[in-house]
């Protein structure tokens, strides 16, 4: 039987996609944690990025392979995994959940300029930013209760990681930037109550993500005052 190993963060939002298809799919994988801040060498050899995740495919009587990057290690999983389909059979459906995929990651680099701004004018713009593509996101969403209707797949596993720093940016600073959009709204709602996403990230997240806005001295933390 193939082993896999997913060399995680604990707050990394990439870590979560991918483990969130393997809980969906029913994938038995270990986690293997790394501290990016002092990285192992063993992980410097593996990773070309420095960067996690890493999925660690190792097959009786082959080589150990390593896949770097989320969304080719949640592609391999649709591919090789049985369980429910995450992807569509359609090719120009698929390729268009791989761009809302894609542009679910260009939200979380305005997320990281949220989290880590350390005045109001860099803190705005973020939000801006966040609110703007959220708007676009709204415009596509269905009925859902998830991206695409009824059926989970692959773009709620990109969003999902992406509503769960709201959690806690919602206690500190007030209503998120999407808070106005009803199907965003209800999208979020849906994703907080998937086994998958609930157990995706340990329960210490909450305060592992505050002690890094603190490290970040963040602009972010000033709003719970």
């Amino acid at each position: 039987m193939t082993e896999l190993t997913l060399v995680s963060h604990h707050l990394c939002p990439y870590v979560q996609r991918a483990a969130i298809a393997l809980l969906e799919k029913g994938v038995p994988f270990r986690r293997r944690l790394v501290d990016l801040a002092h990285k192992p060498d063993w992980f410097q050899a593996l990773s070309p990025l420095g960067k996690v995740p890493l999925l660690l495919v190792e097959a009786p009587g082959e080589s150990q392979a390593v896949l770097f990057e989320s969304n080719v290690i949640c592609e391999y999983i649709e591919e090789t995994a049985t369980g429910p389909k995450l992807h569509p059979t359609d090719p120009l459906e698929r390729a268009r959940r791989r761009a809302w995929m894609e542009f679910g990651s260009a939200i979380l680099g305005d997320v990281w300029s949220l989290e880590t701004a350390r005045n109001q004018d860099g803190y705005e713009e973020a939000r801006r930013k966040i609110a703007a593509k959220f708007a676009r996101v709204e415009d596509v969403l269905g009925e859902g209760p998830f991206f695409a209707g009824g059926g989970f797949s692959l773009v709620d596993a990109v969003f999902a990681p992406i509503f769960r720093y709201f959690d806690l940016f919602d206690d500190l600073a007030g209503p998120a930037p999407f808070a106005d959009l009803p199907r965003i709204v209800a999208w979020r709602r849906a994703l907080a109550g998937r086994p998958s996403v609930k157990a995706a990230a340990d329960a210490d997240y909450p305060q592992r993500l505050r002690d890094f806005l603190v490290r970040h001295e963040a602009f972010l933390l000033m709003q719970a005052a």
